[in-house]
């Protein structure tokens, strides 16, 4: 195995395996962005290679993962989809700690947990990728409160930035959390908690429901949908083989549209037979598997057009 290969496995890895807070895999992460790069113009493409620049990992780590024989007319996609994943990048990272209870999981009270200063934050604010919103299919009650933030509150935050006059190196952080929030909030299980008597909190977005499958959390089954792999060049042929996302779905440019789009999604199909109740474990049919990795295909698609259009229309 090449070093660049190498560096990309063990970036990816880190990615997998740091938390259950992540929604795709890095392979997810990184074709939404090149779902996106596809459609931004010209002219915000270039403001975005320089704001990428004042990332503390674009020098010492991205640029390295770039592989070997990438045409230099490239090289700012690669960047631009490794950016992608580097608010999970940081949860392998010592320099950076988990802020907030459970793991880091729920946001402690405070200031803290809402601070927007930049790259400065050596917090994980893990609890920033996803909106636990509350179901139930027993009828257990009271349904769970939403903690604040969460990734709607951020997406809010990280686009006002984009809009204003804030400084470039704020613009990069909140660019690059962009870059991965709108892909989180395109996994079902990243915008919901299924409250139950065998989970009266919530299920943690699937992480508490087991499977038979190799992938043995209910959660860890939809982020590897799109793909797991470790090479660029894999994550660019899935982009390609992508279908269009239906135009007036893609224009939609209300965050809590695509959040209440993915809440639907876990409530009718993802929580569907063989999905019971309880957590498990339960065994994935094909039927299953397929019709989640159309939906996932599709998830990812708009995620991609969505972001593009976000940074084509509200990027001053």
């Amino acid at each position: 195995m090449s070093r660049v290969r190498q560096l990309i496995a063990v970036m990816l890895c880190l990615v997998l395996l740091s938390s259950t807070s992540h929604a795709w895999f890095g392979f997810g992460h990184m074709a939404v962005a090149y779902v996106a790069y596809q459609k931004l113009t010209a002219e915000k493409k270039a403001r975005v290679a320089v704001l990428l620049k004042k990332n503390p990992y674009y020098n010492n780590k991205w640029k390295a993962m770039i592989p070997a024989g990438t045409p230099a007319d490239q090289r700012d996609l690669v960047l631009f989809m490794i950016a992608a994943t580097w608010p999970d990048q940081i949860k392998g990272d010592s320099k950076y700690a988990d802020d907030g209870l459970a793991g880091g999981n729920v946001p402690a009270p405070g200031p803290l947990a809402w601070q927007n200063i930049g790259y400065s934050d050596l917090n994980r604010h893990k609890y920033w990728h996803f909106i636990d919103t509350p179901f139930t299919q027993d009828g257990t009650s009271p349904l769970t409160a939403i903690p604040s933030p969460n990734a709607e509150t951020e997406i809010a935050i990280f686009r006002q930035t984009l809009t204003s006059n804030s400084n470039d190196k704020l613009k990069s952080y909140d660019l690059v959390w962009l870059l991965h929030l709108v892909g989180d909030v395109h996994q079902p299980l990243h915008s919901t908690t299924r409250v139950s008597a065998v989970d009266p909190q919530g299920d943690n977005g699937g992480n508490s429901v087991k499977l038979s499958d190799p992938r043995k959390e209910l959660h860890a089954f939809w982020d590897g949908l799109p793909g797991d792999s470790d090479v660029i060049a894999d994550v660019i042929t899935y982009g390609k083989s992508l279908a269009a996302a239906d135009p007036v779905l893609a224009k939609k440019a209300d965050a809590s549209d695509w959040i209440n789009e993915s809440f639907d999604i876990a409530e009718k199909v993802v929580y569907s037979a063989p999905i019971g109740a309880g957590n498990g474990p339960f065994a994935v049919t094909s039927d299953y598997r397929d019709n989640a990795k159309k939906i996932a295909d599709q998830r990812v698609t708009l995620a991609g057009e969505r972001l593009a259009n976000l940074i084509n229309d509200e990027f001053k």
